[in-house]
């Protein structure tokens, strides 16, 4: 998508920048899309109670390189209760991988019940890890009901068709 939108990335770390540091090694964006929070505290703090730092990081690219697209948000962490004010994003893209175990989807916990998308990553290691895809798909059914799951890993072929096409339709629905 970078090479469609102007995109910008925001990461939330605790006393590091090292979710950024990676992204700027892998040369994900050009370096004056990326920064860094270092929240001092939880990351969720800073994406759910106090959201200024991460507002300012936001106005901070913005004024480097004009008006942006899509801003990606992170805020990384096992923490099932994770959630964005809806004073800071549109929409909220909740992460877990199945190494974490094939009852997160069950745990429940805001991010999994009432983020906008959940995806389940890193499929390719549930025979690895033990996990039962099947398992975690119907869980998730029961926790989300009508809202999207997506099952991906970025080892197959179509890797992350199908989030970056939901991100495409939540953008044009936001254009719209």
């Amino acid at each position: 998508m970078r090479d469609e939108l102007s995109l910008a990335v925001v990461t939330n770390d605790i006393y590091t920048r090292e979710d950024a540091e990676f992204l700027l090694r892998e040369a994900v964006l050009p370096p004056e899309r990326i920064t860094a929070v270092e929240t001092g505290a939880c990351p969720h703090t800073a994406i759910r109670d106090d959201i200024s730092a991460n507002l300012e990081a936001v106005e901070d690219l913005e004024d480097a390189v004009g008006p942006l697209d899509l801003v990606l948000v992170e805020s990384g962490g096992d923490n099932l209760t994770a959630t964005f004010s809806k004073g800071l994003v549109d929409a909220q893209v909740f992460v877990i991988d199945v190494a974490g175990g094939d009852d997160i989807p069950r745990k429940g916990g805001p991010g999994v019940t009432t983020a906008d998308l959940l995806v389940v990553n890193k499929t390719d290691l549930a025979p690895y890890v033990g996990s039962d895809l099947a398992r975690m798909a119907a869980d998730a059914k029961a926790q989300r009901a009508e809202l999207p799951v997506v099952f991906q890993s970025l080892r197959s072929e179509s890797g992350v068709t199908e989030v970056a096409a939901w991100v495409r339709a939540q953008l044009a629905a936001w254009t719209a």
